[in-house]
């Protein structure tokens, strides 16, 4: 049976070269190999990072006789078609055909294709990707934002000189609509999010203009489609404004996307993999999300708990984040931690949402520490020390050196500021739903446990400085998504390499 030489083959091979730190590789490799046989879904947690489990998976694809797609961000199918897949294809003398791309063509055996291709064809009907053949899908913590982001309608610059040329007999009116829209957003002050609630004034310019288009026969486009969807509830608009190059872009886009993603689900038997997708095992909350609203296998791996642990520093007398003192402590400790950390080396990172914060503390530590502190530079060596907010961290964690020492001012729940944010919490609340239960919790563990993953696997230390984990209710639930960790409320110098006195 598949799963019988799929076990003893990655056996031997972690044998020969190492098991990675991942405890749960035969395990997994075996459920993954039975899912593929039967062609039944499955979802795993794995609680680690890609190039840690991904042999799991890999090696029941090479060693079945059956064709499968993956879907992976390219960053990882890079990783994987150059380092990981060679390796394993020479020691168990496979030959299978691998290749990346956008569609599938005839004789694929194992194609490595993007969310955004392999997304775009199951709701879009493009017929790229055949039904029926096994599909795993990689990184899906980030499936709900990927289809989001796909289902978006963006009204540009470009959209409305495209218009404007299309449509000559309506040029004053779309000219003058466009003035107005752009005076009253601009108008408005700056946000660190740089979007916008399109204000209702606002949207009834653009409905007003795509209404006499329409009588006329000649609204087409995306404003025909932003007409046609905007009347949904179910869908949240927003504006992003940018003053440097003096444009604005309009969006709308579904609150929720479950209804889209569960048309899609039994075209192809799915296996669904990712290192967080909800706190609880069974991943109810997530699979609520993304339309997984059937029966299927649900596994979350736990990490190794005496390799893959952070140093979590808590304090338990710190200022609360609202409070008139955080500022300050939060200084004063950045910079007690970060000159401790200097003996150990290794890049520091300090997350501050806030962004006249950010300014302090860069100030603060530039003024001892000079040109090794940087504000949200992709560029960073390994000594220096970068400040940065929870939307950078989130975009460039990947590429970046694996922190030392991370000091977190503000867990990662999404604020109420944002705009996007304002929508989708309004869309729940209308709904009568829990929001911050269905969507502020469930994103801030989300983006923890992303975090946290690669300093787990090198033990790195955490400073959370948000006294709420202590004193809200959903605290135990911010501490479980940090296990395993070693947990202390005083700063160790051991910890830092110095002598225990």
């Amino acid at each position: 049976m598949i799963e019988a030489d799929v076990h003893s083959s990655l056996r031997d091979f972690l044998r020969q070269h190492g098991n990675r730190n991942f405890p749960h590789h035969l395990t997994m490799a075996r459920l993954i190999s039975r899912a593929l046989r039967l062609g039944r879904p499955a979802l795993m947690q794995t609680g680690s990072s890609v190039s840690k489990y991904c042999l799991s998976y890999l090696t029941p694809i090479l060693l079945g006789d059956w064709s499968v797609i993956v879907i992976a961000p390219k960053a990882t199918q890079q990783y994987l078609l150059e380092t990981e897949i060679p390796k394993l294809q020479q020691w168990l003398g496979n030959n299978k055909k691998v290749r990346s791309g956008d569609r599938w063509q005839l004789g694929d055996q194992l194609l490595l294709t993007s969310p955004q291709s392999w997304l775009s064809d199951r709701l879009g009907s493009q017929d790229k990707f055949p039904a029926n053949i096994p599909t795993i899908i990689d990184r899906a913590d980030n499936l709900e934002e990927w289809t989001r982001q796909l289902l978006t309608i963006s009204i540009t610059v470009g959209d409305w000189d495209t218009l404007l040329q299309s449509t000559p007999q309506a040029q004053e009116l779309i000219r003058n609509t466009r003035i107005k829209l752009t005076k009253s957003i601009f108008a408005r002050p700056e946000n660190p999010y740089r979007n916008y609630v399109l204000l209702a004034s606002e949207l009834e310019l653009i409905n007003r203009l795509c209404e006499t288009l329409n009588q006329q026969q000649i609204l087409t486009g995306k404003f025909g489609q932003f007409w046609q969807q905007q009347a949904d509830k179910s869908n949240v608009s927003w504006i992003a404004r940018d003053r440097d190059r003096g444009s604005l872009t309009i969006n709308l886009a579904p609150a929720r996307v479950s209804k889209q993603l569960s048309s899609i689900w039994q075209q192809q038997p799915v296996v669904v993999i990712g290192s967080f997708l909800d706190a609880e095992a069974e991943a109810t909350t997530y699979r609520q999300r993304v339309g997984l609203n059937f029966e299927i296998l649900t596994l979350k791996f736990t990490p190794n708990r005496q390799n893959n642990h952070i140093q979590l520093y808590l304090p338990d007398r710190f200022p609360m984040p609202n409070s008139r003192d955080f500022r300050q402590s939060f200084l004063a400790e950045s910079l007690l931690l970060v000159g401790l950390s200097s003996s150990i080396g290794g890049l520091i990172v300090v997350i501050a949402d806030d962004v006249p914060l950010q300014g302090q503390v860069g100030s603060v530590l530039a003024g001892e520490f000079g040109s090794r502190v940087k504000v949200e530079k992709t560029k960073v060596q390994k000594d220096n020390i970068l400040i940065c907010g929870w939307s950078f961290w989130n975009q460039h964690q990947e590429f970046l050196p694996i922190p030392r020492l991370l000091i977190i001012a503000t867990l990662p729940i999404p604020s109420l500021e944002n705009p996007l944010v304002a929508n989708l919490v309004k869309y729940y609340k209308d709904q009568r739903q829990d929001w911050f239960r269905l969507y502020l919790l469930p994103a801030a563990l989300k983006t923890l446990e992303q975090t946290t993953v690669p300093l787990r696997e090198s033990q790195s230390i955490v400073a959370l400085l948000d006294n709420r984990v202590n004193f809200r209710s959903y605290g135990k639930t911010i501490l479980s998504a940090l296990e395993p960790c070693a947990r202390i409320n005083y700063i160790d110098p051991t910890w830092f390499g110095y002598p225990d006195s």
